[in-house]
């Protein structure tokens, strides 16, 4: 029996609508891939994984509130410590644990904010009670700049380790999980499609983010990006809410037109 993987990579609050848009166009023309034995997610893949590897069907979840609305907090960027933090994901020459701790040092010094409204944001959006069994979940140690992955019997609840996997440096606050502070997933990897290798099938959704855009392990799989009606809805924010709607049109009619990816 194959098992199948679908690894859900980075991509701000347009990257949740493109990929959850793009599994109702691929399902439309009959390519469900919302039944995957694996279901990896990173920063945004990790609110689309929750919401697909709990059972909900994506076109419901894809007409939810878009993400940071009235009710939300405000992004509280600080692009002082952010712009030394996006040089260091450029900078190729770093072993990637010695980068990775610092910009976990960054992160922790920002003045984003605390975490405790994004908590809030996310449980409200995640209406799932438990840890869905097939689902993994990536961040990235501030302290230490280990990438950790989370599932059902890592006994992390499931809010946190989403609200951490989001955590863009700079951006938006780390998020206590146990006893450490973590962030974005994608610090790693914009995908972290390795964590799928070994399976049969694995099919790649990777919105295009150059804030994460460091990527040091092959993509394992068919790796699926958008297309050029895709990027334009996507825009050049993809903290833009008012392009939920738009992105998820076009990334349907990209699922519906492109050739399934198996």
């Amino acid at each position: 029996m194959q098992r199948t993987a679908l690894v859900l990579g980075a991509g701000g609050i347009t990257g949740v609508a493109w990929q959850l848009g793009l599994l109702i166009g691929l399902r439309d023309q009959g390519v469900d891939l919302t039944g995957a034995d694996l279901i990896v997610g990173t920063s945004a893949g990790a609110i689309t994984g929750a919401l697909v590897a709990a059972g909900h069907d994506p076109r419901k979840a894809a007409a939810m509130e878009a993400p940071l609305g009235p009710g939300d907090p405000p992004i509280r960027a600080d692009w002082t410590r952010g712009a030394v933090a996006f040089q260091l994901l450029q900078d190729a020459s770093l072993p990637p644990p010695q980068l990775r701790r610092r910009i976990g040092a960054i992160a922790l010094e920002a003045e984003v904010g605390p975490p405790e409204p994004w908590l809030a944001s996310f449980a409200r959006r995640l209406p799932i009670d438990d840890f869905p069994d097939r689902l993994l979940i990536t961040a990235v140690d501030t302290a230490t700049g280990e990438p950790v992955t989370w599932t059902a019997a890592s006994g992390v609840p499931l809010i946190p380790a989403v609200a951490a996997s989001c955590a863009v440096p700079c951006l938006f606050p780390p998020v206590r999980v146990g006893d450490g502070w973590y962030m974005d997933g994608g610090v790693r990897s914009r995908t972290n499609a390795d964590l799928a290798d070994g399976y049969d099938r694995v099919v790649v959704l990777a919105p295009r983010i150059p804030m994460l855009g460091r990527d040091a392990h092959a993509t394992t799989g068919t790796l699926v990006e958008p297309d050029a009606a895709s990027q334009s809805a996507i825009g050049g924010n993809v903290f833009d809410p008012s392009r939920w709607s738009a992105v998820v049109e076009a990334a349907i009619h990209q699922g519906i037109t492109r050739p399934p990816p198996w």
